[in-house]
Parts: C-alpha cells; structure tokens; sequence
C-alpha cells in the first residue's frame, strides 16, 4: 500500500472532521444519509450513464488502485538504462539467443512491455518495426488509461452539481413547510446545504485528487516505457553497449546517468 496516500487521505477528511468539532457542539448535524444517497448515488447513475459498464467498473477499481504502491515510480531510470546496456553485451556476446535467456516470466510479470519489446528484438524485427509497433501499444495503452481518468474528472465535476441538486430538493421541502414552525425553518435549512457540502468534499479530498494522481502514474510509466523501447529499437540494430548508454541516458537526470565504467559491474546497475 501507498502510506503517503493513505495518511494524506485520512488527513484530508480529519482536517474536515475537526473543524466540524472545533466550530459547533453539535457534530450530527453534518450526517445526513438523504444527502449522502443523493450526491454519491447520483454521481455514480452519471458515471454508468456517461461510460460502458467496463469502463465504469474499472474506474472504481483504479480509485482502490491509487491507494496501492506504483511500482514504476519506485524504479530507478539508471537501473532500466543499466539493464539494456547489460542486455547489449549479452547480445554482443551470444547473439539474440542469450537475450531470450533473459526474458524470464518473472520479467513478463514485472513488466510486460519489456519482455514484449524483447521478445520482438529476439524474433528479428527492425528497429523501425519495433518502433512502430511499440508505439501503438503505447498509444493504445494512453487512450486507455485516459478513459478512467476522464471519468474520475467527470465524477469530480458531477458531485458538486449532484450536492446543489439534493439542497434544491431541501429548499423546496423548507419553503413548502413555511407555514408551519418557523424555529424549525434553522435546522432545515442546515440539511438542505449539507448536500452542497459532501458534493464539494468528494469532489475535492476523492475524485479529482485521485484523478490528478493516476494520470501522473501514467505520465510515469509512459516515460519509463519510451526510454527502454529507444533502448529496444538500438539493440535490434546492434548499436554498442555504449553507444545505447550514451543514447538512453538522455532520459535520465544528469546527476544519476549510468556509466559503464562505473556502474557496470555494480549489482544494483544489474538488477
């Protein structure tokens, strides 16, 4: 699990709860189950209106997902740029037969556009054609992604609307009761506005945070992937070991660079 993201979470929602203690002594006027039915019910019947059940079913899911451990934001640019050069004398050394000797299925399992892009250099396709076809999956692979972000968004923009929707509701259920007990006019009113509230707080501590949060995973993981598929496309060509190093080191921070005179022999530049 992601401990910065959980404990952010829940720091979010205790900042919201203690200043409801610290500002009134009455605490249970902010619960309101109505409310809650309509804002979350509604923005939920929007997002299976709005989306295939597929897409909505995995968006609810990636929320859950955001709460995880991102394993491609815990790895090191330096270690994917030491892998490849490692893979170049591999090739150098035992031609294409020693790099399929590396596609484990833990690899698969790791990371699957890595061992796909392998297993293209190992079947004897062009750099070109490896591009090409990486690519596409690349951009298949955004275009999915973007769908369950656009929905989070949506769902961001929705709640409020749906809390403005369950106070409207209130409004006209105290305006219709105007004629009797004006001391109950308060109290009523409180309700009507705590839809507006739970709107705006789903909003903006649940959906577009979380939204926010998977695109910059994806942005993540993106970068990660076009730096081995250029490293990819030069094995396929049979570039050197350092030539590949000077090229894809070009994706990573000047100061963490891997240099085979260096790091090439180190473990961790191996993993």
């Amino acid at each position: 699990m992601s401990i910065g993201a959980i404990a952010s979470f829940i720091m979010g929602f205790a900042l919201v709860v203690g200043s409801i203690f610290a500002a009134t002594d009455r605490p249970q006027s902010f619960i309101d189950f109505p409310s809650v039915l309509v804002v979350l019910g509604g923005t939920l019947a929007a997002l299976f209106i709005s989306f295939e059940p597929k897409i909505a079913l995995a968006t609810l899911k990636n929320m859950l997902n955001a709460f995880k451990r991102h394993k491609d934001s815990e790895t090191s640019l330096k270690d994917e740029v030491g892998r490849i050069v490692r893979w170049a004398y591999i090739v150098q050394k035992n031609g294409l037969q020693g790099l399929e000797n590396e596609i484990s299925e833990q690899l698969r399992e790791d990371d699957a556009f890595l061992a796909t892009g392998a297993d293209l250099v190992v079947t004897g396709y062009t750099g070109a054609e490896i591009k090409q076809i990486l690519e596409h999956m690349l951009e298949s692979q955004a275009i999915r992604d973007a769908k369950t972000t656009d929905a989070l968004k949506k769902m961001g923009g929705d709640s409020p609307a749906f809390g403005m929707l369950g106070t409207l509701i209130g409004l006209v259920i105290m305006l219709g009761n105007m004629g009797g007990d004006p001391a109950a006019i308060g109290p009523s009113m409180a309700v009507a506005l705590i839809t507006t509230f739970y709107g705006i707080i789903l909003a903006r501590l649940v959906f577009i945070p979380l939204s926010t949060k998977l695109a910059a995973r994806n942005d993540v993981t993106l970068f990660k992937n076009n730096l081995q598929m250029e490293g990819l496309i030069l094995l396929a060509e049979r570039k050197s070991p350092r030539y590949i190093q000077d090229k894809i080191n070009s994706f990573v921070d000047v100061k963490e660079q891997f240099s085979i005179d260096r790091d090439l022999n180190n473990p961790a530049a191996n993993a």
